[in-house]
């Protein structure tokens, strides 16, 4: 991206139509070598190459937005804010400054832009609206978000939801059984984004609490805040709506947790559509289908997603990993060796204390599977998005 005069930038686009440029082997490449060819009029000349893939537009970047991939455009400011609830396909709802909800699409600029983001737009960004008539509406531009929870999907960046305060991680002690693999990726996630994060064990109606107590203690510890819930039962319901009072939260765990019965409880209004555990495998039924921002009754807002399978780590190479784990980072400074993996080296202070009894064995397995197999995080849960 090159910087114009008068405010104005390049803009990469997608090579939609652009084809691959095969080479020719050998044994053609000497006979057009013997060859005496008008190598011009062979030529072909189009409109699909590198240069004609940029345009120029008006607008600014500033540190935040180039950080998130963003480009500020120039638009009218007479235009509608606006909050994206939810994105389905090519469609998008957003409620307006003025209290009324609109069905959006993207202005083509948007949508042709090149990014590295699996979507461009996400629940949660908060965009400028240019009216349509009959509650519809373009959105012609995505304010820099302040936040964003990613992981990798398919190699690229899957942005789960944008501009949040905190991250529900929720869990089930039973019906499916506790994954705390996957607990640990979600740690390091909000370690990475700045995000404060929430542990809601779901379902403790249904098992001996006692039996989560090393669990919990080895989080209260790290210092994460671990609630213990009842959907059923409304236990520690009080506990999650103090949690999230006038915060944006994102809820995120593998499907059949009860994250959307949670919510029903959470806040009544909400009438969230619930299914019932599989009796054949133990596993969940996927329920929510897309990322949804909802306002709550008692301040704040709280984004559902659907059930995740596996969460990669989006932007994370292994040398960093031993930073946004509390409980390893005070250790991995002590190293003999400061490019240490804490995985195979000699003189490992991270390995010592696990020796030692410093450091939790089973948060030292987590890092090192997250080490050794990053596009694995629990293998049977059973849906995706």
């Amino acid at each position: 991206m090159v910087r114009k005069k008068n405010n104005k930038i390049r803009i990469e686009f997608r090579k939609k139509h652009q084809s691959q440029t095969r080479d020719l082997d050998l044994t053609k490449e000497y006979q057009s070598e013997q060859e005496d060819i008008d190598t011009v009029s062979q030529e072909r000349v189009s409109g699909k190459g590198d240069l004609t893939r940029h345009r120029t537009v008006k607008g600014n970047r500033n540190e935040e937005s180039e950080a998130l991939g963003q480009v500020e455009l120039d638009v009218d400011r007479s235009s509608l804010a606006g909050l994206v609830l939810k994105v389905h396909g090519l469609e998008s709802i957003v409620r307006g400054a003025d209290g009324k909800q609109y069905r959006c699409s993207l202005r083509r600029v948007l949508k042709n832009v090149a990014t590295d983001q699996r979507h461009v737009l996400v629940a949660g960004d908060h965009v400028r609206l240019q009216m349509a008539g009959n509650q519809q509406a373009w959105i012609v531009r995505i304010e820099p978000r302040r936040s964003t929870l990613s992981r990798t999907s398919k190699q690229r960046r899957h942005i789960i939801a944008a501009n949040v305060d905190q991250l529900l991680i929720v869990t089930s002690a039973a019906q499916p059984t506790i994954k705390p693999n996957l607990i640990d990726r979600l740690l390091a996630t909000a370690e990475q984004n700045g995000l404060d994060a929430v542990i809601c064990i779901n379902k403790c109606d249904l098992i001996d609490p006692a039996t989560l107590q090393p669990l919990i203690g080895n989080y209260s510890q790290m210092g994460y805040r671990v609630l213990m819930l009842s959907a059923a039962k409304s236990w520690g319901i009080d506990r999650l709506r103090a949690a999230t009072y006038r915060k944006c939260s994102v809820v995120v765990g593998q499907s059949g947790v009860g994250k959307s019965s949670i919510l029903n409880v959470l806040d009544a209004k909400l009438n969230q559509r619930v299914q019932a555990v599989s009796l054949d495998n133990n596993k969940g039924k996927h329920t929510t289908t897309t990322a949804e921002v909802f306002p709550l009754s008692h301040g704040g807002s709280i984004i559902d997603t659907p059930g995740v399978r596996q969460f990669q780590l989006w932007d994370i190479v292994p040398s960093e990993l031993s930073g946004l784990f509390r409980d390893i980072r005070p250790f991995a400074s002590k190293c003999r060796y400061p490019d240490c993996s804490h995985v195979h080296e000699n003189e490992c202070s991270v390995k010592d204390a696990v020796a030692d009894g410093r450091l939790d064995p089973r948060r030292y397995d987590s890092y090192c599977q997250i080490i050794e197999s990053p596009y694995e995080a629990s293998r049977d849960e059973d849906e995706d998005f």
